[in-house]
């Protein structure tokens, strides 16, 4: 089970914030790989991903641990649930990229941190100060501002706000470590996977796996880009308070927010520039906040 976090208990900021970078910058290499179907790639990301979290694990010889979570029908279940919920994830996130919707995939993960606030503070009795929830309000009416010219692609942002954030709190609730549990993830969605892959390998048009050798080798390396950063998610996860967790979260569509504005060229309206400086106040107060906390914890000690 999992313990509450104390001062001895290893960080996982450091682990959060190298997810959210790489995070950050995936829409540069999804553009790479734009010409495969979303359903298509989010298949080849689960294949390749599998064989990565086995390596790893055998260098890290977490073997019983992988066979004893496997043994657990309750964990298994846990993550059957969780492996649904970061599928979906990945293919909306992919199909927004693809269609030139990354501010609405960049408001989705603005949107992440306040469910995760919310799930922390309904679900693992976790408290906010009068700072935090200072931080909560601003980041709450930003996003209210930019949902109001953002109706139509509304669904887009929702989906990827409620799905990884319950993602989180599933993966920080289930007695198995970051490693196991992501390969058996990844196992119980490698048969959906292949199916798909097989599927558009019929279709006239064939598979993107050795249509072109650069293609081939983008794809094998989202096994890569998938596993990594994924693991050191669930690492800080279960080692940070969700809702802290959530405001480090705004690190990634903050960099998404940027390449859409600087490498993707979408416009930015008036509306969305308020919303994303209230944004900004928010996650400055909260930093803020934690860095007084952590003042105040070394001048007691």
């Amino acid at each position: 089970m999992n313990s509450p976090p104390n001062s001895q208990a290893p960080s996982g900021l450091p682990a959060a914030l190298a997810a959210y970078i790489i995070w950050g910058f995936l829409p540069l290499y999804l553009m790479l790989v734009k010409s495969v179907p979303p359903f298509e790639f989010v298949g080849w990301r689960i294949i390749f991903t599998l064989p990565l979290c086995l390596l790893i694990v055998a260098i890290r010889k977490q073997g019983p641990d992988l066979l004893a979570a496997l043994r657990d029908r309750t964990s298994l279940l846990v993550l059957t649930a969780s492996s649904a919920l970061i599928a979906i994830n990945w293919l909306v996130y992919i199909w927004a990229i693809q269609t030139d919707h990354v501010y609405a995939a960049s408001l989705g993960y603005y949107i992440n941190p306040l469910v995760n606030i919310l799930l922390g503070t309904l679900l693992l009795g976790e408290r906010l100060n009068r700072r935090q929830w200072l931080a909560v309000a601003l980041a709450a009416c930003g996003v209210a501002l930019l949902l109001g010219g953002a109706i139509t692609t509304l669904w887009i942002s929702l989906t990827l706000a409620l799905s990884f954030g319950t993602y989180g709190l599933l993966r920080k609730k289930v007695a198995v470590g970051s490693l196991p549990g992501l390969t058996i993830e990844s196992a119980i969605l490698l048969l959906p996977a292949s199916a798909i892959c097989l599927y558009f390998a019929q279709l006239p048009a064939g598979s993107a796996f050795g249509r072109e050798l650069w293609l081939t080798a983008a794809l094998m390396f989202g096994g890569v880009i998938t596993a990594i950063p994924l693991l050191l998610f669930a690492i800080a996860a279960r080692r940070m308070d969700y809702s802290a967790l959530g405001f480090v979260q705004f690190i990634a569509p903050t960099i998404v927010f940027i390449l859409g504005l600087t490498v993707f060229g979408e416009q930015l309206q008036p509306v969305q520039l308020a919303c994303f400086l209230l944004i900004w106040a928010a996650l400055s107060i909260f930093l803020y906040d934690m860095w007084a906390k952590a003042r105040a914890a070394k001048a007691a000690a």
